[in-house]
């Protein structure tokens, strides 16, 4: 007698960064069976510019996802997520289903002057990274000649999920359309003046349903026709899923190029959009499917450089071969010997946002050696990350959330010890390591698998994370305090580097 054997029930994710994407499965133990990635960089054809062609990272998704699929047949994905790097846009004709111009990258600076006319004329606080002034940007230059009726614009979640479902699905979520500076901020629905004033119909944009959703199935795509999309939200809302941080002050912090520290806080919601006296942001954590959608809430604080500042030792200074020798060449001496770095090479973000801050080597001896230097580019990211955490702390605790005795990483960074080490000492918190690099994966995974039975609810998909290493601090109270002094007085002598830059203020 021959035994059928059953395919193990999974959840398709689809990741979209800012430089690559990748497909993976996710099984029901939580763990990241197998992924295929997929390098797909933006091109800058000019400073300022950063732009991607929209066709190609739809294909690159389709050719990755198919590629995993028919790798595992031994799995059966039940559903699909989609994660991706959030604000950049694409416009495109639902007739052909064919982009009109350029997808425009979250980074584009090209519309600065179109956000500072924002707030002098219509007080509106709208930053470059976000969608509104990239939409309007389309609309004027690529997409005059489509008729309106025929205009589609939106996020790559959007324009995924559109192809996917062969333009049955056209939608966005809460955390995505949060970020795009057209939504009423209470809400999160678009805003018609908001929209009327960058010259965006609200009928060319996409509905906006829960994060957690079936929206529609995949058609038309071989081996993964018939999957449910049940899941869309915004990276880093993903990677705050991803590491089980759905309580009231979980925070998580992903440690990339730049960094970015999410705490989910719950409920309410905020009252305006706008950057808060503390440095950070008011977010959508993530959203649930009900007849009314469960908006859920957090804070985010943002850090403009952190792996970019081991980057430049690698490929600027050529003090190390490689990002991964940091670790050994800082763990060679027990301290910076006095040396300082303020990582501010692309100014400083949460929470002073002085974009005219520089990047600063402070207490350099005749002693200063390469391991001092490498040790200290680590510990002033570290202390970044301490400052994104106590802004967070301090804005979430006039909410009445308290302070977490934890903190979770991932990111690239996260996988270098003499890092976690600083990041403990500089925070005083224990450090959690995130089992997977890209948090963001598990995240959808979870969501969309909560949404189909694979789990039963976000709670037991979220239990399943475990931390791939936990780190304690190792020093005093008294120590850290005038470490933090030191540290403060640093970044006021990194400030202001370019005033007319120093100036701006979105």
């Amino acid at each position: 007698m021959t035994h059928r054997v059953t395919a193990k029930p999974a959840v398709l994710v689809i990741d979209v960064g800012t430089s690559g994407l990748r497909a993976a499965l996710v099984d029901a133990t939580g763990s990241l069976v197998d992924y295929h990635h997929v390098q797909q960089p933006p091109s800058t054809p000019a400073p300022g510019l950063v732009e991607f062609d929209a066709q190609a990272l739809y294909d690159a998704v389709a050719e990755a996802a198919t590629t995993v699929v028919r790798a595992h047949p031994e799995i059966q994905p039940i559903a699909l997520g989609i994660t991706n790097q959030r604000a950049s846009v694409v416009a495109w004709d639902a007739r052909t289903g064919v982009p009109v111009g350029p997808g425009i990258g979250w980074q584009d600076l090209r519309t600065v002057i179109e956000c500072i006319t924002a707030k002098s004329e219509h007080g509106l606080a709208i930053a470059p990274n976000q969608t509104a002034t990239k939409a309007a940007w389309l609309i004027a230059n690529t997409a005059r000649n489509i008729p309106s009726a025929d205009l589609r614009l939106g996020t790559i979640d959007t324009w995924l999920t559109w192809k996917l479902t062969r333009g049955a699905a056209f939608v966005t979520d809460h955390t995505n359309a949060a970020v795009t500076g057209l939504v009423d901020p209470v809400t999160v629905e678009w805003d018609p003046r908001v929209c009327a004033i960058f010259g965006v119909s609200t009928d060319n944009l996409p509905t906006i349903v829960a994060s957690r959703q079936v929206v529609g199935r995949v058609t038309g795509h071989g081996p993964l026709d018939g999957l449910q999309l049940a899941a869309r939200l915004g990276d880093q809302q993903a990677s705050l899923v991803g590491q089980g941080c759905i309580a009231p002050g979980r925070t998580k912090i992903t440690f990339g190029t730049g960094g970015m520290l999410d705490m989910y806080t719950g409920g309410p919601g905020p009252t305006e959009a706008k950057r808060t006296p503390f440095g950070t942001f008011p977010i959508v954590a993530f959203s649930l499917d009900g007849a009314t959608p469960q908006i859920h809430w957090g804070v985010e604080a943002i850090m403009l450089s952190a792996g970019t500042n081991v980057e430049w030792l690698c490929d600027d200074m050529g003090l190390i071969a490689t990002p991964a020798d940091s670790e050994a060449i800082a763990l060679a001496v027990p301290d910076t010997g006095g040396v300082t770095y303020v990582p501010a090479l692309l100014g400083l973000g949460t929470p002073e946002w002085d974009y005219g801050a520089r990047g600063t080597l402070l207490g350099i001896t005749r002693g200063t050696t390469k391991s001092h230097i490498v040790r200290a580019v680590l510990d002033g990211i570290a202390h970044r990350g301490a400052d994104l955490l106590h802004a967070a702390i301090n804005d979430a605790a006039s909410r009445g959330v308290i302070a977490p005795d934890v903190i979770r990483i991932d990111g690239g960074m996260s996988r270098n010890a003499a890092f976690t080490r600083l990041l403990a000492d500089a925070t005083g918190k224990r450090v959690e390591v995130s089992p997977e690099t890209e948090s963001t994966t598990l995240g959808a995974a979870f969501l969309a698998g909560s949404a189909t039975g694979l789990w039963s609810t976000l709670d037991e998909a979220v239990s399943t994370w475990k931390p791939a290493t936990i780190v304690t601090p190792a020093n005093d109270p008294a120590m850290r305090s005038e470490s933090r002094r030191n540290w403060l007085d640093s970044v006021q002598k990194a400030r202001g580097w370019i005033p007319d830059l120093s100036a701006l203020d979105f």
